[in-house]
C-alpha cells in the first residue's frame, strides 16, 4: 500500500491553494455549491482523524459534504493537494503564542507542542518527512521554532539541524504511540493482559544462563514500563537529547 506523503500534487497548484491565491471561478450551471476549500479541508481532517488518510478519498469527502465528487475538483484539483492542504491546516494548532524561557524551556516547548499535534493527529505524523509545503502555517511554525534557537552563537546551519532534529525525534517517538495503540486493537488485548498471557512462559524469556543481562533488567523494568511506555521513552529521550544540544550551545 503506498504511503502518503507531503509534496506529491502539482506544485504550482498547492501553493496556490496553500497561499489563497486568487483564481478564475469555475462556472458550472446549476445551483451554487456551499462548500470552499477551508470546508473541504476541514472535512478531509476530521475524517483522517477517525479513520486515518486512506480513508479520505474525493468520492468518500464528497458524500460527507453532500456534493457531487466533481464539485470538490472545481476547488481542489486531486488527494495530493489536498493532503498538503489537511497538513498546513493542522500546523496553523501549533504554537498559538512564542515558546518562552530559556533555550532549553522553548525547545521543550517546541517538542511537547509537537508530540501532542501528532497524538491529535496520527496521520499527519509522518507527512512532515516528505517534500516541504511551504505555507502559511508551516512558515509560521518553521519561524517561531527557529526563534527558540535563535541567540545562541549558532550558525544558520546548526539552527535549522536542531529544529529538524527535534522535530525527527518527536515524530519517532509518537510513532511508538500510534503502534502501541495499534496493536492494542489488532491484538484485543492491553499491556497488562498481555503480559499476563506470557506469564507461563517467562523463566524460558528470562534464563539468567541464557540472557544474564536481559534476565536482571527485564523482570524491574518490565512491570514499571509494561510491553513500552512511549510518553515516558519521550520525556526520558527528550531530556537527553537536550542535554546533548546543550553541548552543541556551550561550545
Amino acid at each position: 500500500m503506498a504511503i502518503e506523503s507531503t509534496g506529491g500534487g502539482d506544485p504550482a497548484r498547492t501553493m496556490a491553494l496553500l497561499w489563497r491565491a486568487p483564481a478564475e471561478p469555475v462556472r458550472r450551471p446549476g445551483p451554487r455549491a456551499g462548500i470552499d476549500v477551508d470546508r473541504i479541508v476541514t472535512a478531509a481532517v476530521t475524517l483522517a482523524d477517525a479513520e486515518g488518510l486512506a480513508a479520505v478519498t474525493m468520492r468518500r469527502l464528497a458524500t460527507e459534504l453532500g456534493v457531487g465528487a466533481m464539485t470538490l475538483y472545481t476547488h481542489v484539483p486531486g488527494k495530493a493537494e489536498l493532503v498538503d492542504l489537511m497538513y498546513d491546516a493542522v500546523l496553523g494548532e501549533v504554537h498559538p503564542s512564542p515558546p518562552a524561557g530559556d533555550w532549553r524551556e522553548r525547545l521543550t516547548a517546541v517538542a511537547r507542542a509537537n508530540w501532542e499535534l501528532y497524538v491529535r493527529h496520527p496521520w499527519a505524523a509522518h507527512l512532515g518527512t516528505g517534500r516541504p509545503i511551504l505555507g502559511p502555517n508551516l512558515m509560521r511554525k518553521y519561524d517561531l521554532e527557529l526563534g527558540a534557537v535563535d541567540g545562541l552563537g549558532l550558525s544558520e546551519v546548526d539552527m535549522e539541524l536542531v529544529i529538524t532534529l527535534v522535530g525527527d525525534f518527536v515524530r519517532g517517538s509518537v510513532g511508538g504511540l500510534h503502534d502501541k495503540h495499534a496493536a492494542e486493537r489488532a491484538s484485543g488485548l492491553t499491556d497488562e493482559q498481555w503480559w499476563r498471557a506470557t506469564e507461563p512462559h517467562i523463566e524460558r524469556v528470562f534464563d539468567a544462563e541464557r540472557f544474564p543481562t536481559a534476565a536482571r533488567v527485564g523482570p524491574v523494568a518490565g512491570p514499571e514500563l509494561g510491553a513500552g511506555d512511549p510518553a515516558r521513552s519521550f520525556e526520558f529521550g527528550l531530556a537527553r537529547l537536550l542535554d546533548g544540544i546543550a553541548v552543541l550551545v556551550e561550545r
